[in-house]
């Protein structure tokens, strides 16, 4: 048991850790995208993280990448890279705040997309915080009653990819080391991210290559932090406290940008925190 409660209070600081560096991280990806496309941020980013796995790589061989999920991998990586694109496009287009509240909606998809994949029936209480967090959603989308922003809807589709790559990651580390799931996610996120990049390719201002190299840094340090937490603790656990983001994005983007949420958004925003965190309470047992 002690053993037990050590596990979830380092699983919890991780994930806080990894809230803060995230959000940090969006804050400069929103500045940095005035100068350079989203595409080559995208694969820069994951280039840097890749170049970062290579002294581990090297101490330890090839036969470090020895795995017996490489399906696994491949969905971790595809929706992990998604996952950061469609947000990325998010930010350049909405409020840092509502990017951030839509993507780390994800809780709400955890709980739904664990039961359908083990093929658990799901009890009828259990759609209750999330009809509700949905229903927050929809204010978020549309707070002034005017027609639904596309943008919105990448950042919803962050949200889904974001639920898969959290499920993905805690499944592969039951199993796994941090290290070979990170190498794998960088490099494929790298790979994908190539074609779009060289498709759309622009001279990068000398300016905006320290910036670019922070954010690499800054999103290798939260995959380690993201991934190691899921080593300590369940998905319902550590999902719930990705709603500190939302607080330090929304306020980051009142700092930098004046970016200040109507009544009607503060409380679609308040529906999706209570509707995620219910959810994953109420599906604790199955996370």
């Amino acid at each position: 048991m002690p053993q037990q409660y050590s596990n979830l209070i380092r699983g919890a600081a991780l994930a806080m850790a990894t809230t803060l560096l995230m959000s940090l991280a969006a804050a400069a990806t929103k500045y940095t995208a005035g100068f350079v496309s989203i595409e080559q941020i995208v694969l820069v980013q994951y280039c840097i993280c890749t170049l970062m796995m290579l002294p581990w790589l090297g101490r330890k061989g090839f036969r470090a990448l020895k795995t017996e999920k490489p399906w696994l991998h491949l969905i971790r990586g595809l929706s992990g890279w998604l996952c950061f694109y469609t947000y990325y496009l998010a930010l350049n287009n909405i409020p840092l705040g509502e990017a951030s509240l839509l993507r780390n909606a994800a809780p709400l998809m955890v709980p739904l997309l664990v039961l359908v994949w083990l093929k658990y029936r799901m009890p009828l209480l259990n759609w209750l915080p999330i009809v509700i967090g949905f229903l927050g959603i929809a204010l978020v989308l549309k707070p002034d009653g005017s027609r639904l922003n596309p943008w919105h809807l990448a950042a919803v589709a962050s949200c889904l990819l974001l639920s898969v790559s959290i499920v993905t990651t805690r499944v592969l580390a039951l199993s796994e080391p941090t290290s070979r799931i990170l190498f794998y996610y960088f490099a494929l996120s790298a790979l994908f991210s190539l074609p779009l990049a060289l498709a759309g390719w622009q001279p990068v201002p000398l300016a905006s290559v320290p910036l670019m190299i922070g954010i690499s840094l800054s999103i290798w340090c939260t995959m380690w932090l993201y991934t190691k937490a899921y080593s300590y603790a369940k998905a319902t656990v550590i999902a719930p406290i990705s709603y500190f983001g939302v607080l330090f994005a929304g306020l980051l983007g009142w700092l930098f940008w004046q970016q200040v949420p109507d009544m009607i958004s503060v409380i679609g925003a308040a529906l999706v925190i209570s509707g995620g965190i219910g959810s994953v309470w109420l599906g604790r047992e199955k996370n």
